[in-house]
């Protein structure tokens, strides 16, 4: 199998990994936080606005990969506390339209760059 990898254009990567790999049918998109921006500066943002950012970091790779969120099957929410809970459903019903992809979301200890959320998604092609 031949892999083909995509990057987006204002995403960052915080270690050795692809924005998203195209597996034929399936994309597959790594997890983006709010600070995975290429434009960051080191300022510190609410749970909503990362929630905003994340998406459109994974916009950002969509594009590139020549899909939309409208083709998402999948996505996993990481947050580091289920108080964000409410705030990331607010933003992530702008982002998607019934029905809604499955979803998965946890709550973990820690995300890379001190992000409180981080998303990534599949897209069947």
């Amino acid at each position: 199998m031949t892999r083909k990898a995509y990057t987006g254009e204002i995403v960052s990567s915080s270690g050795p990994y692809s924005h998203a790999i195209d597996s034929g049918d399936m994309i597959y998109f790594s997890g983006q936080t709010a600070y995975n921006g290429i434009d960051y500066q080191g300022e510190k943002y609410d749970i909503k606005t990362q929630a905003v950012k994340c998406f459109e970091h994974l916009q950002s790779v969509t594009q590139e990969a020549g899909v939309g969120l409208d083709q998402v099957v999948k996505v996993n929410v990481y947050l580091t506390s289920m108080a964000h809970f409410d705030e990331m459903n607010a933003v992530y019903k702008q982002m998607f339209t019934e029905p809604y992809p499955a979803r998965t979301c946890v709550a973990v200890l820690a995300l890379p760059l001190e992000a409180d959320i981080e998303i990534e998604c599949i897209v069947k092609k």
